[in-house]
């Protein structure tokens, strides 16, 4: 694992100065709404001047890395040793290969200043729920997350409202870790007022 860490920190540290981390569905289609939204948001997040930074696998992930390249800014693909979703990237410009799944949450985390998460599965969730924890725990700056598609999201945010915060389980700041839109120029708006972090940077 310390050698995956070292070389994503190598890789990362050239080639990311301003990344922005895009979570989503490798099991989209691409003939879907939601495919070409996610494209959508890389474009916007590349026209702004943001590198994008995805797990590197296909659907989703991929319209996310498609619509950076669409911007022409850096796409970057972080991908996962998996018995599946095993095809190389298409649209990535910069991808590191890692085993280890906590090795790879750390380079999210490290070189992104917002998280942006699409409708996606249990990894999609995983990415959320470890980025709120870290946030809410105060083991990260905080940074901005976002969900996109409020039909989606919706319930879990209400969820989170009514039963988790409602018994005392989290505070209201901890609810307003997330911003919920349905605006891809909101996301923008929402990652570029971030500021840019570096690891340990008080």
């Amino acid at each position: 694992m310390a050698a995956e860490l070292e070389r994503g920190f190598a890789v990362l540290h050239k080639h990311v100065t301003r990344g922005v981390a895009v979570f989503s569905s490798a099991r989209t289609p691409e003939e879907s709404p939601g495919y070409e939204t996610a494209r959508a948001v890389g474009r916007a997040l590349g026209d702004a001047g943001f590198c994008v930074i995805t797990g590197g696998g296909p659907g989703a992930m991929e319209a996310a890395n498609r619509g950076a390249r669409d911007a022409g800014t850096t796409s970057v693909g972080l991908t996962i040793d998996l018995p599946f979703e095993q095809e190389h990237p298409r649209y990535v410009d910069l991808e590191v290969d890692f085993h280890y799944f906590f090795a790879r949450k750390v380079m999210f985390v490290r070189y992104s200043s917002a998280f942006v998460v699409l409708p996606g599965g249990y990894g999609t969730l995983d990415e959320l729920f470890e980025a709120l924890t870290l946030i809410q725990t105060g083991k990260i700056r905080f940074f901005p997350v976002v969900l996109v598609g409020t039909d989606y999201w919706s319930g879990l945010v209400d969820w989170l409202r009514e039963r988790m915060l409602a018994e005392g389980n989290i505070s209201p700041d901890d609810l307003d870790i997330l911003h919920v839109t349905d605006s891809i120029e909101e996301v923008v708006e929402i990652c570029a007022s971030a500021v840019h972090r570096q690891w340990g940077e008080e």
